[in-house]
């Protein structure tokens, strides 16, 4: 899969692509949906499928002091977008300059010269250009004095047995907020993921038996506090592979912490994992962060906390049908 961080001068094998546009948080399953009508029409034109979005975030860039939402970085993201048979993405700078195109200089300058796309979808509330003026309406006026297709695609959504099922990224961060990990994965289609760099913590952790692997959360999301049961990929060095374990998210108030870390103990593992690339999802919520009387104390509670999490994790393998589709390893 191609990775393009501009839209001038792009390889020739990628322009004529089909492109769904949008931010992609996530990755959900209403994103999977969307862009699997996309693969569709880029079959038919014998396209590459390709998907567009922007970095930072537009919130981000307008709101930078604004509290962390992300639910994916950009590396995160385009893994998640290749499993879907995407061929290349398109991550845009958001910068003051693309943030100044009036509706119509976006379509003709980024789109149509700049990408030569050949089809363009978009959500049904998709607006764009300064000030968010334009419209899926412009965007396929323009598309077709302009000679590009466009697809707009009304909300997505699944029918349970009971409701309507909405797939948004609000929905999901919600759902992060209160702890539901199962059903922040249910709207994905994949367990929730924290992935960064393994960086050296205060090391109390081995003192008490329970090392630990620490990421900070960076950009991402908060969700609630606590101990969480996981997986943990080791995406790089000779330790690579999948662990389950157990792990703390928050701001260890047994010792005045006030930055939030990802502390992970990973069971049956014993290597120097630190600066590697490690990806974290959280498959189940434990319990609420708290404060103990000491090291003796806290040790105590991770050994059960370490039981209770190898049980779900246990029991998640044992009924293979709770696992997400995307093909995350159990």
């Amino acid at each position: 899969m191609q990775i393009i961080d501009q839209y001038k001068d792009i390889p020739k094998d990628a322009r004529g692509a089909v492109v769904v546009i949008g931010n992609f948080d996530g990755v959900h399953r209403g994103h999977a949906e969307v862009i699997a009508r996309a693969r569709e029409i880029a079959t038919g034109l014998v396209a590459p499928l390709g998907v567009m979005s922007f970095e930072p975030h537009p919130r981000e860039f307008f709101a930078p002091d604004a509290p962390s939402f992300r639910l994916t970085t950009k590396e995160t993201k385009a893994r998640l977008l290749e499993r879907l048979g995407v061929n290349v993405v398109f991550t845009l700078p958001f910068d003051g300059d693309l943030a100044s195109k009036s509706a119509a200089e976006f379509v003709n300058e980024v789109l149509n010269q700049g990408l030569g796309l050949a089809h363009v979808v978009v959500g049904f509330d998709f607006c764009f250009g300064k000030g968010r003026k334009g419209n899926t309406d412009l965007l396929a006026k323009m598309g077709k004095e302009l000679g590009f297709g466009v697809t707009v695609i009304d909300l997505v959504v699944a029918k349970s047995s009971s409701d309507e099922i909405i797939y948004s990224s609000t929905q999901i961060r919600d759902a992060l907020r209160e702890g539901r990990c199962e059903d922040a994965a249910a709207l994905l289609g994949h367990w929730w993921t924290i992935e960064g760099e393994v960086i050296q913590g205060d090391q109390r952790g081995r003192t008490i038996d329970f090392p630990t692997a620490n990421i900070a959360m960076g950009r991402y999301l908060h969700p609630a506090h606590g101990v969480y049961a996981i997986k943990a990929e080791v995406l790089s060095g000779p330790h690579a592979g999948i662990y389950d374990g157990v792990a703390n998210l928050g701001r260890r108030p047994t010792f005045d912490k006030k930055d939030v870390l990802l502390e992970s103990f990973l069971f049956d593992f014993d290597g120097d994992i630190y600066g590697a690339e490690v990806a974290v999802s959280l498959i189940g919520f434990i319990r609420a962060e708290q404060k103990f009387d000491g090291l003796d104390a806290l040790k105590a509670q991770i050994a059960k906390d370490s039981l209770k999490a190898a049980d779900s994790l246990a029991a998640l393998k044992a009924n293979p049908q709770n696992v997400p589709w995307s093909g995350q390893e159990t």
